[in-house]
């Protein structure tokens, strides 16, 4: 029986275990339900919650336990031989039990007889069943295919027995605490903050995990690279030594990749925020209820559209764009019809970056704006004030430490940015002030770095885990920053 059915039982006990727990305390109370401590609702959650969730935690703890175990024990019934020649021609035998115990429970009765007085031909029987097997089965991996597969059912049954068994227990011993004063909506409320804390625990964790890899694996990039040279370097050249040479394994200068990074930013940030900022204001301040209920969905359409495809926009359209005009305007002022933009610019990608991120400032912009009080509009326009007058001069100076903490969150989206920098802004790590050439951000190398089959031995790799945590850093204190703004604005006015 497999886990994902054997779940499903469970569910299904848990709901007649609900059902009658209901039942048991819509008696107990004699159709007096005001004698109930609880409703019957919390008296059926509660024993549901006995039902199900020992048994399912029994039933994930043993899924992810019970193979490795198995897998353990199948490893041990190798050869010894095998077993001395190290691990990687273990493992490679391990497949081949695995793949053969697979096919195991395909043959036929005749075929198993066959197997047992050894004239079988694994290998090719096998391949009729759709099973491909790498390399010669020896008689020693059927045996240990066989185990496996005997483990495995053992294991199996174990497993229903004990999850079915627990879950069985659990609703009979719950159902025994039914009665009129039994608090069961205490019970299930505790269990549910209890859920809410793992939950909170898990996200806090995680968290804490990533960071925690990312910064072990950068302490190792500065056993082998000064941190003063990587954080206050000019040059960026990573480039990789072969093997056995002992020149030099190149450069991790971070200036010319924070350069290019903050540099598209702000230009992305230069176009989006009037656009997102204008947009927010006519559709909060000017806009009609139905031009709104239409305008503001479909602009922020634009934040669902993956950034893969305004990476190709900017590639397909609005490089070649740029670079053509910028040709025809220097052939009209000097004759010479040479382009002064590159297709691949600083400006490419901040003008692309900058159409993204216009629904993120227009609609949090949007949002804080209304969060304005309306008797701040109507004190101005009583005193006389126009509509404009009112939005410069009081609607926008009381929504401004709002609108600036979510331009400083939508900047941080912009830093954090990939996709849209490898195709319009190209790879080359420079410093330079020209918004009509190439430049590349942090997050460019990061990938770069990390492409192919490598191994985290050689600074070369761990350098993108010295960049990813510089980056981590810089986002963090961005949006603690833009909260601390915006939880300001919000207390001014609640």
């Amino acid at each position: 029986m497999s886990a994902s059915f054997l779940f499903l039982l469970v569910l299904l006990i848990g709901f007649g275990a609900y059902l009658m727990a209901r039942a048991r305390a819509i008696a107990a109370s004699q159709g007096r339900s005001a004698s109930l401590h609880s409703l019957p609702g919390y008296h059926g959650a509660y024993v549901a919650i006995w039902t199900i969730l020992p048994a399912t935690l029994v039933l994930i703890v043993w899924s992810l336990v019970g193979p490795q175990m198995i897998d353990r024990e199948a490893r041990l019934s190798l050869p010894t031989e095998v077993l001395q020649q190290g691990a990687a021609p273990v493992e490679l035998a391990m497949g081949q039990v695995r793949a053969v115990a697979r096919g195991l429970p395909l043959l036929t009765d005749t075929e198993r007889a066959a197997l047992e007085a050894g004239t079988l031909d694994v290998r090719a029987t096998l391949a009729t069943k759709g099973v491909a097997l790498a390399g010669d089965t020896q008689p020693y991996m059927i045996k240990s295919a066989q185990k496996l597969n005997a483990l495995s059912g053992t294991s199996t049954i174990a497993m229903t027995a004990v999850v079915l068994a627990l879950s069985v227990a659990g609703a009979l011993w719950s159902l025994r605490s039914i009665s009129q004063r039994f608090r069961a909506r205490n019970r299930v409320e505790r269990v549910i903050l209890a859920a809410l804390v793992v939950a909170s625990s898990i996200a806090i964790l995680t968290t804490v995990g990533i960071v925690g890899s990312m910064l072990s694996e950068a302490l190792r990039f500065f056993q082998s690279v000064s941190p003063t040279s990587f954080f206050f370097g000019t040059v960026w050249d990573p480039r990789f030594a072969a093997a056995g040479s002992t020149g030099s394994s190149g450069q991790f200068g971070l200036l010319p990749l924070l350069a290019g990074t903050l540099y598209i930013a702000f230009v992305a940030m230069l176009f989006a925020v009037p656009v997102g900022l204008f947009a927010a204001i006519y559709m909060s301040e000017y806009a009609s209820r139905p031009v709104r209920s239409i305008a503001k969905p479909l602009l922020e359409i634009l934040a669902g559209i993956p950034t893969i495809v305004y990476g190709f926009f900017a590639l397909v359209t609005v490089g070649p764009f740029l670079r053509d005009i910028s040709a025809e305007l220097n052939g009209l002022v000097t004759g010479n019809y040479t382009n002064f933009i590159q297709a691949q610019s600083v400006l490419t990608a901040g003008i692309v970056m900058g159409i993204m991120l216009i629904p993120f400032v227009s609609s949090l912009s949007d949002d804080i704006i209304t969060q304005v009080p309306r008797s701040l509009r109507d004190g101005s326009l009583g005193l006389g004030a126009t509509r404009s007058e009112t939005i410069k001069r009081v609607v926008l100076p009381a929504a401004l430490p709002g609108i600036v903490g979510a331009l400083l969150l939508t900047a941080s989206r912009a830093v954090g940015e990939t996709m849209i920098v490898v195709l319009a802004a190209g790879v080359a790590a420079r410093m330079q002030l020209n918004p009509f050439e190439p430049m590349t951000t942090v997050t460019v190398k990061i990938v770069n770095q990390l492409t192919g089959d490598l191994e985290f031995t050689s600074p070369q790799t761990l350098v993108a885990f010295a960049l990813g945590i510089t980056l981590f850093t810089i986002t963090l204190c961005l949006n603690i920053y833009a909260l601390y703004i915006v939880r300001k604005y919000r207390e001014q006015y609640e």
